[in-house]
């Protein structure tokens, strides 16, 4: 069954989650936050999932970014950074990370092969349409998909349905991409054919099902498409 629709997660995907860090800490007074910086985007990162998947777990859904404010904090704590400018600075940069270099000209590609391309994320619509405004990548995409639609996050099933909902296609025909294993891994077993971006060269999730595709980054995703 060939594939008609390239699916992307956003963040850590196409965005880089450690921008508003790095950005904040090379900011003037932004001193302290350079000395510790790369362990705070790696908390806030791990704790903001942790957060989603309880909230899932137990049915307390809440906006994604409560969520991701939710990780600052206690990222923030454990970094002995008691500052509410910095807090601050920090989730504004969140609405403008920056997307990795090779996503525009993939896209570009993609769209250029005839493929459908969209955003299926745990963000907010007003946090994704946020970045993908800054990034300056909408025009390469034919929808952006919120889990606010379903009510809950990655990886229910009910989240990997609304891309079915909006293009009328099944799973088989959706090339999924996350840099996310468990994500990855997760869509596999919904039906998807599946692309994990493994940037960091870590090991493959042990879960029931395992991605199809490991890309080390997207650079590749548009010939792996038109070769499925």
């Amino acid at each position: 069954m060939p594939i008609t629709a390239c699916v992307f997660d956003a963040y850590g995907t196409l965005f880089d989650v450690n921008a508003a860090a790095r950005r904040a800490a090379a900011e003037p007074g932004g001193e302290r936050l350079a000395a510790v910086w790369p362990r705070l985007a790696e908390d806030w990162r791990r704790k903001q999932l942790e957060y989603s998947w309880l909230r899932a777990i137990t049915g307390a859904h809440a906006d994604f970014r409560q969520v991701t404010a939710d990780g600052l904090d206690w990222a923030m704590e454990a970094a002995g950074l008691a500052d509410p400018v910095l807090r601050d600075r920090l989730m504004a940069l969140y609405d403008r990370l920056d997307a990795y270099p090779e996503v525009p000209a993939m896209l570009a590609a993609l769209k250029a092969a005839g493929f459908a391309a969209a955003i299926l994320s745990n963000g907010s619509p007003a946090m994704l349409e946020a970045a993908v405004t800054s990034a300056g990548i909408g025009d390469r995409l034919d929808a952006v998909l919120s889990v606010e639609s379903a009510g809950v996050f990655k990886p229910s099933a009910r989240v990997y349905d609304l891309v079915g909902a909006r293009f009328g296609c099944p799973p088989g025909q959706v090339l999924f991409v996350s840099s996310n294993g468990w994500d990855a891994g997760s869509a596999t077993g919904y039906g998807f054919t599946t692309a994990w971006v493994n940037r960091a060269g870590a090991p493959v999730d042990r879960l029931p099902w395992r991605p199809a595709h490991v890309l080390p980054d997207l650079t590749p995703l548009p010939a792996l498409a038109r070769s499925l």
